[in-house]
C-alpha cells in the first residue's frame, strides 16, 4: 500500500475541496463530509441517499482529497503540454469506478472530471466500456489511467489479461455506482467475484457502493464488501428528499374498469402539464406504450416536432445520446421513455415527471420521481396517469408506502454456478489458478460463501472435461490442468471466452434498418416473426412497413399511415411488488371502513361501493373468493392481492389441485389483484379447501407439475448455458439466432436430463424457474398468509368490479383489440344496468 499522506496535508486538501465546493454549489452536506472522513480513515461501506442529493461527489472527493494531499498537482509550467504527455505523467490506476450501464459512463465521466480540472489534480480519467473507441482501448492496454470508469463485463475482461496483476498493482479504491441495480442479479454476483480477486492482490482496497431506493441497506453493504469483511460503514444522506405524488383523475370513473383502456384517454389532461413545464419526462412501463404516447403527443401538438423525443433501450446508441443531450441542455420539451432513463444521468432542467400506468413498485416510483428536481433541496414531483381506474388505488398505496419508508429489498442470488464457471475460465485465461487458492478467494464473495468443496470440484471437472456427459467431446475441455495449475491453452477457446464474458440475458433481437441502410434499432425477434411483408408497425416514433427479414435484420420502408401493430416488448406485465401489494391491501381495508384518504381513493369510491354491495371489499386479514356462473361457464375468482407473478403460480397450483377432484379443464387468467379459474362444470371448491387447496405443503412439486416446468427450465437453461460457456453466441456479424441458441441448449438439456441428471447447471435451471421466475418463497409466504386469513366465499349473480378485469384479460388473448373493445362495451352496459 502507498504511504498515506500526513494529517496536515489531508486537512489542507479538505479545505481546498470545501472551498471549491462552496464556490460552485453550496456547503457540503454532512453525509458528504462523513464519506470523505471515512475514506481518509481507510474505511469501506455504502453511501445511501436519494436521487439528486450528491452521492457521486460524496464518493469521488474522498480519493480526490487523498490525491491533493499527496501533492499530485499539475505543473503550471507545463500547462501547454499535450494530453498524451500529461497522461504519461499522471499516477497509475488508483480508482476504479464501476457503473451498471455503459450509457451512464459518459455522463459520469463528465461529472468526475469537473473537480479534477477545477482543483488542478494531475490525474488522467477515462472510460472503458463496449462503446470505448479502439484508439483509447489500445493505449489502455499499455497503461491504464489514474481513474477508470468501467462496467462489470469490462472489468471481467481486464481480469482475463495475463498482465492484470501489474495493471491493478496500485489500485486503492473501487466505487460501485447504482449498487442496488446490480445487487439482485447475476451481474452483481459477477461484480462480487471480480472484487474478491482485486482484494486478493490489494488487501487494503477500499470499496464503496452508491445506492438509492433500497429496503435492505445493511445486507447490500455486507454483500458488497464480502463475507470476510469487517462491519461496513453505512452513510445515509442527511436531508430527506421531498417528493410530491399526485394523479390525473379521470373525468368519469367507470365502475367496471379494465386494463389498458384508460391511458390515452387522459391525453387532454397530460398536454397542459407538458405545456406548462420547460422540460418533462413521461415514463411508461413498456416500449410499446412509449411508441404510442410519442405518436399521440405529436399528433395532438404537431408544432412540438423536434422538441419531443422518445427513448428506450432498443434505439440506436446515437439516437439515445442525442435525446440525453437534449434533456441535459434543456432543448427538449418532453421525452417519452421506459426505464432506460431511470438511472444515473443528471437531467437538471427536468421540471416534471409523469408516470403512465402503475409504477408497480415503491422504489421504481421514487427513482422516476427523482428525475425531476434533481438537485439538493428541490422537490421531486411525479404525476401518475392511470391506464385503468383501479391503478388509482395503487398510486394512493405507493404514496403511503413512500411516507412509511416501505421500500423494496433486492436479494442477491445464492451460488449461481454458471457465473462461477465463467469466472473460473476467466481467471484461468488471465493469471491461471490453483484449486485451493481460488476456492478460498471465491468464498470471500458473499454470494459464493457457501460453495462446498464438492460443488467446486464439479465446476473444475466441468471446465476441464465437460463433466460426465460431455467428457468425450474435446470442445468442452476448455481449461487444462498442468502440475496443479489451471490455464486456458487453446487460442480459439480464449477468443470465444473473451467474446462471451457477461451475464446479461438479452431478449433475442432483430436489427431494424431502412432499405437505404440507416439503422433504427432493435426489436424482439418474437414480434418480427409474426409479421408478413407489407405489414405496418410503429418503431422509433415512425410508421414503418416491413419489406423483408433477412440475416437477423428487418428491412423496412416508411409507411404513409399506420393502423397496425406496435412492437411488444417483455415488461408489459411487470408484477406488483410485495411492498406495494401490502399497501394496496391496507388501502382497501381503510376504504371498507370508510376512511378515504387522498383524492385517488375518493375518485374510486363508486367502484369500491359497488364491490361492497355485490360481494365484499376485503381487508388485510381477509381472503375473498367469488363464485359466478355465466354463459362461458363456472368462474372462481380468488383475490390474494399478491401481484401477477405470484398469481401465475397460484393459478396453476390451484387448477392442478382442483383437477385432482374433478375431471375437467381450467382456463386461468391472472392480474395483480386476483386469479380466475373457468371450467365447464362446477369446481369442488369446498372439498378442495378442506383437503389443502391453500396448503404450502408439496408446493415446489405441485408447481412444477402444474406448469410446463420442463419447457420453462429449458428456456432458462439457454441463459445458464450461455453464461457458463456451453453454447457460443457467434462471432461479430455471424451471431446465432435465439432459435439456434435454443436448439443447441435444448439438446444439451436433454443430454443432461438423460445421461447426467446430477449436472449442477441442469439443476440450477429448475431452481431458477421456481425461485426467480415464479418466486417460490413469496408463493409460500402468500399461501401461509391466506391460510391464516378469514375466508369469505360469496356466490355472486354476476361479475363484480374486482372480477371484471380478469374476465377482460382472459378474452384479450382470443379476440382483436377492436372486437375486444366492442364486447367489453356491451358487457359494461349490461352490468351498469344491473348496478342501477
Amino acid at each position: 500500500m502507498t504511504d498515506a499522506p500526513s494529517r496536515a496535508a489531508v486537512a489542507r486538501a479538505k479545505r481546498a475541496v470545501r472551498g471549491w465546493f462552496e464556490s460552485t454549489v453550496r456547503s457540503p452536506f454532512r453525509f458528504q463530509t462523513q464519506a470523505w472522513n471515512a475514506y481518509a480513515n481507510g474505511e469501506s461501506g455504502l453511501i445511501h441517499a436519494t436521487t439528486g442529493t450528491g452521492k457521486t461527489l460524496a464518493a469521488w472527493l474522498g480519493p480526490v482529497i487523498d490525491g491533493l494531499a499527496r501533492g499530485e498537482i499539475r505543473d503550471p509550467a507545463k500547462a501547454g503540454e499535450t494530453e498524451t504527455k500529461r497522461r504519461r505523467r499522471s499516477p497509475p490506476l488508483r480508482v476504479l469506478w464501476i457503473t451498471p450501464l455503459r450509457a451512464l459512463a459518459g455522463d459520469t465521466e463528465h461529472s468526475l472530471r469537473v473537480p479534477l480540472d477545477a482543483l488542478g489534480l494531475n490525474w488522467s480519467l477515462e472510460s472503458r466500456t463496449g462503446d470505448t473507441a479502439s484508439k483509447i482501448r489500445s493505449r489502455q492496454t499499455k497503461r491504464l489511467p489514474t481513474a477508470l470508469l468501467t462496467t462489470p463485463e469490462s472489468l471481467s475482461l481486464a481480469l482475463a489479461r495475463t498482465d492484470c496483476v501489474e495493471q491493478f498493482a496500485h489500485l486503492e479504491c473501487v466505487i460501485v455506482d447504482e449498487w442496488h441495480e446490480l445487487l439482485g442479479s447475476k451481474r452483481g454476483s459477477q461484480t462480487e467475484l471480480c472484487l474478491a480477486r482485486l482484494r486478493r492482490w490489494r488487501p487494503f482496497l477500499k470499496t464503496w457502493g452508491l445506492s438509492a431506493t433500497l429496503g435492505n441497506i445493511d445486507e447490500a453493504a455486507e454483500t458488497l464488501l464480502g463475507a470476510d469483511a469487517e462491519i461496513p460503514t453505512v452513510i445515509s444522506g442527511g436531508r430527506r428528499k421531498k417528493y410530491a405524488v399526485d394523479s390525473i383523475l379521470p373525468e368519469t370513473v367507470e365502475r367496471f374498469p379494465w386494463s389498458g383502456h384508460l391511458g390515452l384517454k387522459q391525453l387532454d389532461q397530460v398536454l397542459p402539464i407538458v405545456e406548462g413545464a420547460a422540460s418533462s419526462i413521461l415514463f411508461t412501463n413498456t416500449r410499446s406504450q412509449t411508441e404510442l404516447w410519442y405518436q399521440a403527443l405529436l399528433k395532438a401538438r404537431p408544432d412540438w416536432a423536434g422538441r419531443i423525443a422518445l427513448h428506450h433501450g432498443s434505439l440506436g446508441k446515437e439516437s439515445r445520446r442525442w435525446v440525453e443531450a437534449g434533456l441535459k441542455n434543456g432543448e427538449l420539451k418532453c421525452v417519452v421513455s421506459t426505464s432506460s432513463l431511470d438511472l444515473g444521468v443528471d437531467f437538471a432542467p427536468v421540471e416534471r415527471v409523469l408516470q403512465v400506468g402503475s409504477p408497480k413498485g415503491v422504489a421504481r416510483l421514487l427513482q422516476r420521481a427523482g428525475r425531476s428536481g434533481h438537485a439538493p433541496g428541490q422537490t421531486s414531483r411525479v404525476t401518475c396517469v392511470p391506464t385503468h381506474a383501479l391503478e388509482l388505488v395503487e398510486v394512493a398505496a405507493a404514496r403511503a408506502a413512500m411516507e412509511a419508508g416501505a421500500i423494496e429489498a433486492r436479494t442477491p442470488p445464492r451460488k449461481p454456478l454458471d457465473v462461477l464457471v465463467q469466472h473460473a475460465v476467466t481467471i484461468a485465461l488471465g493469471t491461471g489458478f490453483r484449486r485451493d487458492e481460488l476456492l478460498e478467494e471465491i468464498r470471500t464473495a458473499s454470494s459464493f460463501a457457501a460453495v462446498t468443496d464438492a460443488e467446486w470440484d464439479w465446476c473444475l471437472d466441468f471446465i476441464t472435461r465437460g463433466g460426465e456427459a460431455l467428457r468425450n467431446y474435446p470442445e468442452y475441455s476448455r481449461v487444462a490442468l498442468r502440475e496443479g495449475e489451471y490455464r486456458v491453452e487453446d487460442k480459439t477457446v480464449a477468443r470465444r471466452h473473451r467474446m462471451s464474458i457477461g451475464t446479461i440475458a438479452s431478449d433475442a433481437a432483430v436489427e431494424v434498418r431502412f432499405l437505404k441502410g440507416a439503422r433504427l434499432g432493435m426489436v424482439e425477434e418474437a414480434f418480427v416473426s409474426r409479421l408478413k411483408p407489407g405489414d405496418k408497425f410503429l418503431f422509433a416514433g415512425r410508421p414503418l412497413e416491413l419489406v423483408k427479414v433477412f440475416e437477423m435484420k428487418a428491412w423496412v420502408r416508411k409507411a404513409k399511415g399506420v393502423t397496425g401493430a406496435v412492437p411488444r416488448w417483455s415488461g408489459g406485465r411487470m408484477p406488483l411488488s410485495s411492498e406495494l401489494a401490502a399497501a394496496v391491501r391496507s388501502k382497501l381495508e381503510e376504504a371498507r371502513d370508510g376512511n378515504d384518504r387522498g383524492p385517488e381513493m375518493t375518485a374510486v369510491r363508486p367502484i369500491l361501493d359497488l364491490q361492497q354491495r355485490w360481494s365484499h371489499l376485503p381487508g388485510r386479514d381477509e381472503f375473498l373468493i367469488e363464485r359466478t356462473k355465466t354463459r362461458d361457464g363456472h368462474h372462481l375468482f380468488f383475490f390474494p392481492f399478491a401481484g401477477r407473478q405470484v398469481h401465475e403460480g397460484l393459478g396453476a397450483l390451484w387448477a392442478l389441485r382442483l383437477s385432482r377432484k374433478v375431471s375437467t379443464t381450467f382456463a386461468v387468467a391472472v392480474n395483480d389483484y386476483g386469479v380466475e379459474l373457468l371450467s365447464p362444470v362446477p369446481a369442488p371448491l369446498e372439498a378442495a379447501l378442506k383437503d389443502g387447496l391453500l396448503s404450502p405443503e408439496r408446493l415446489r412439486e405441485d408447481v412444477a407439475e402444474s406448469l410446463n416446468a420442463v419447457e420453462m427450465a429449458k428456456r432458462q437453461f439457454r441463459e445458464i448455458a450461455r453464461v457458463a460457456g456451453l453454447v457460443f453466441t457467434g462471432y461479430p456479424g455471424a451471431g446465432k439466432s435465439a432459435k439456434q441458441m435454443q436448439a443447441s441448449s435444448g439438446l444439451l438439456y436433454d443430454v443432461f436430463q438423460n445421461y447426467d441428471p446430477g449436472n449442477l447447471l441442469f439443476k440450477q435451471a429448475t431452481e431458477e424457474v421456481l425461485d426467480r421466475q415464479l418466486d417460490a418463497a413469496r408463493l409460500e409466504e402468500t399461501l401461509n398468509r391466506l391460510g391464516r386469513a378469514r375466508l369469505i366465499l360469496n356466490e355472486c349473480r354476476r361479475p363484480t368490479p374486482l372480477a371484471f378485469p380478469l374476465l377482460v384479460d382472459r378474452m384479450r388473448e382470443r379476440v382483436s383489440s377492436e372486437k375486444l373493445s366492442d364486447r367489453v362495451k356491451r358487457m359494461t352496459l349490461q352490468l351498469e344496468r344491473a348496478a342501477g
